[in-house]
């Protein structure tokens, strides 16, 4: 048995024993359920509000059939890239952090400047829904101006929980950690998650960049600066951070939010934050590390998106960081058989990445295979960013079919989502 289908099998057994291998396998191209449609296990939840349906099928003389939809199918990324020119297309794979407390002309700017065409809530805010949906109303607008040939666009946030939650006040939930939903059984965290979601859809934001699916030993949680020491991590076992980030997913995505499980591939064994700290290296995380299937398992159940980590894995790739490593991607890619869209983490201030410019982690990323370059911390590293890999796919025509192949994974997806 191969190595990728002993993990495949291994993670199914997960996912059943978890109560959702209903989702394993489940394309990723389709639409994400909405409220009141087929849930991952393949039973139905009513919206919120309604009664739930009857099981039994409507036996009427007079029942009518719908039928069959003549409505166009969504262009394909392919599609919607023709006319775009280079600038484009290169703002299409980025996504540039807006301040949610306020100082947001930068992000604006890149947008209209340089077509950057998705947005990262940043920050931490407790006003509420109303004025966040003011915001994200004002940006699609500034978007769509901007990108008139891609009038849609990715609003992301971090809304995982305890001690990272991005939007508080009246109408968002007070999440509980990760550990605290690992201690919940899985259908009961899939309902609360969707409740979540639906809270993020409400106000337009259609990717959280959650959940965390690295693996954390109890023995070194304290010690694990960027997870465990923040109770980010789903229990302290393969099995519970399987049943507990794919059920945060699957309600997610079930109230119309896509998801990106980070940080592949892991995050759970390393003591420094590469937020904050450089040189960050993981000596134990390779392929078959029990990281790696928790991953397998969010892909599995049907992952859109996948968020890459900043640290070193000498296991995989002792030259070069996990996201600008095209070990790493290809691992994601071919042993896990993701094909949806890889992002980074923030590019723009984390500690662990200011040895290269802001344009050279752009295009190094991009090189490595990922597809969303994320400038969150720090917006004023779009420009640059976006300089760099214009440059680049003028002056080099294999990196200008990189850049269409991740633009087209970025446009897809943004398909599915705006659909």
């Amino acid at each position: 048995m191969t190595s990728r289908l002993a993990r495949l099998v291994a993670v199914l057994l997960l996912l059943a024993a978890a109560g959702c291998g209903g989702q394993a396998g489940t394309s990723r191209s389709s639409s994400s359920p909405g409220p009141g449609s087929a849930t991952p296990s393949g039973s139905t939840t009513p919206a919120p509000g309604t009664a739930a349906p009857s099981s039994t099928p409507d036996a009427s003389p007079d029942r009518t059939t719908s039928p069959p939809s003549t409505a166009p199918a969504a262009p394909s990324g392919r599609e919607l890239l023709e006319g775009m020119t280079l600038a484009e297309k290169v703002g299409e794979i980025l996504m540039v952090g807006v301040p949610v407390g306020g100082g947001r002309e930068t992000a604006a700017e890149a947008i209209r400047e340089h077509h950057v065409a998705n947005v990262f809530l940043h920050g931490r805010t407790q006003a509420g829904q109303g004025p966040v949906r003011r915001l994200v109303a004002e940006f699609r607008t500034i978007g769509a101006t901007a990108n008139p040939r891609d009038p849609l666009m990715l609003v992301a946030t971090d809304q995982e929980g305890g001690a990272v939650q991005v939007l508080r006040g009246d109408g968002f939930s007070d999440i509980p950690s990760a550990v605290d939903q690992a201690a919940l059984p899985p259908d009961e965290l899939r309902g609360m998650a969707r409740t979540w979601g639906t809270e993020l859809a409400d106000v337009g934001v259609n990717l959280n960049l959650a959940p965390v699916a690295d693996v954390v030993l109890a023995q070194s949680a304290a010690s694990n600066a960027p997870i465990g020491a923040n109770h980010r991590n789903y229990g302290y076992t393969l099995d519970s951070v399987v049943a507990g980030s794919v059920a945060f997913g699957q309600g997610q995505r079930a109230a119309g939010v896509a998801t990106a499980p980070k940080h592949f591939p892991g995050l759970g064994l390393v003591s420094g934050n590469t937020d904050t700290a450089t040189g960050v290296t993981d000596t134990v995380t390779g392929p078959g590390a029990k990281s790696v299937s928790a991953f397998a398992a969010n892909v599995e159940s049907g992952s859109e998106f996948v968020m890459m980590s900043s640290a070193f894995y000498s296991k995989i790739d002792a030259e070069r960081p996990a996201v600008f490593s095209p070990a790493a991607i290809d691992l994601l890619r071919d042993d896990l058989g993701f094909d949806g869209v890889v992002m980074t983490d923030d590019l723009s201030a984390a500690a662990q990445v200011q040895a290269w410019s802001p344009g050279d982690r752009a295009v190094l990323a991009v090189e490595a295979g990922v597809d969303l370059v994320l400038a969150s911390a720090d917006p004023t590293t779009a420009a640059p960013m976006a300089q760099a890999l214009v440059e680049r796919a003028e002056e080099d025509p294999g990196f200008a079919s990189r850049v269409d192949e991740a633009a087209a994974r970025v446009l897809d997806a943004k398909s599915v989502l705006n659909g």
